[in-house]
């Protein structure tokens, strides 16, 4: 797959990361644009999986090494912590029953609360479902956002969603 860099990213917001790993949070497609052009830097796109796209500012000319490598190392091992972190998994339906809802909000509360991070995944039966699943992980997240945030933007695929939450430090 090819690497995505500066002008060739369409997506109209992307999760900004900037030269030094600091999160800069979602920002439109040319204010990151920008801030790249005023760094002197790329702006190099991570991963396609999500949305907005997780993108990083990269040293001018170090835009693909640095691509190749945050891919590798987002399927390899969790987001800021151990490579032997326990990753508590919540499973949802796309039309889940409030008071289930209510409940797995619960545990997924107390695991974040604990300072261990979360994998939200919603099923879904096929794409008329998808809106659906999306919609209950975007609710989910705005009510767990005390509690933890995003580690990475909505993954969306045929089969659901699933979103990582990270704990509150």
């Amino acid at each position: 797959m090819a690497v995505l860099m500066n002008e060739q990213i369409k997506a109209a917001e992307v999760e900004l990361t900037g030269l030094k790993g600091e999160r800069l949070g979602t920002v439109s497609r040319n204010e990151a644009l920008a801030l790249a052009k005023a760094a002197g830097a790329d702006l190099v796109c991570t991963s396609l999986m999500s949305s907005p796209p997780p993108c990083s500012l990269v040293a001018k000319g170090k835009g693909k090494a640095a691509a190749q490598a945050a891919r590798k190392g987002d399927t390899s091992r969790p987001q800021g912590g151990s490579s032997n972190e326990k990753v508590k998994e919540l499973r949802f339906t796309a039309h889940i029953e409030e008071h289930d809802y209510d409940t797995k909000l619960r545990q997924a509360d107390k695991h974040l609360r604990s300072g261990k991070p979360v994998q939200l995944v919603v099923k879904s039966s096929g794409a008329k479902e998808a809106a659906a699943a999306k919609a209950v992980l975007e609710r989910l997240v705005a009510d767990l956002k005390d509690a933890g945030s995003k580690a990475s933007g909505l993954q969306t695929s045929g089969k659901g969603a699933q979103v990582r939450v990270n704990p509150r430090t």
